[in-house]
């Protein structure tokens, strides 16, 4: 919650401008596919791990498949360091029921 409003702060601080995070980020799926994630089940918990990130791996984890998409698009914008307030302008979101696609458009 407190970094919500920190990030909230910092968008409102900067005016129309937008961090080069954020352009990094746009940049990042103009020129890749979107992030493609493998699901594993262990303890309770369905735990997703990138498979095609080019700088890494993302991995995370939740109890529902609701909860999960909204932890990758979390972990996606911090692997890119985006504060969360641009989580909505950035448009991230899942683009494939079978193969779990993540990507902007």
């Amino acid at each position: 919650m407190l970094k919500q409003v920190k990030d909230h702060l910092v968008k409102l601080l900067n005016g129309n401008s937008v961090p080069v995070e954020y352009l990094e980020l746009k940049k990042y799926f103009r020129f890749n596919e979107p992030i493609n994630f493998e699901f594993k089940k262990e303890d309770g918990e369905i735990i997703a791990i990138s498979t095609n990130f080019r700088h890494g791996s993302i991995i995370t984890s939740a109890k529902t498949q609701e909860e999960l998409d909204k932890n990758i698009e979390d972990a996606i914008l911090t692997s890119f360091e985006v504060p969360s307030s641009y989580k909505k302008m950035a448009g991230l979101h899942k683009v494939g029921q079978v193969q779990h696609q993540y990507a902007i458009v």
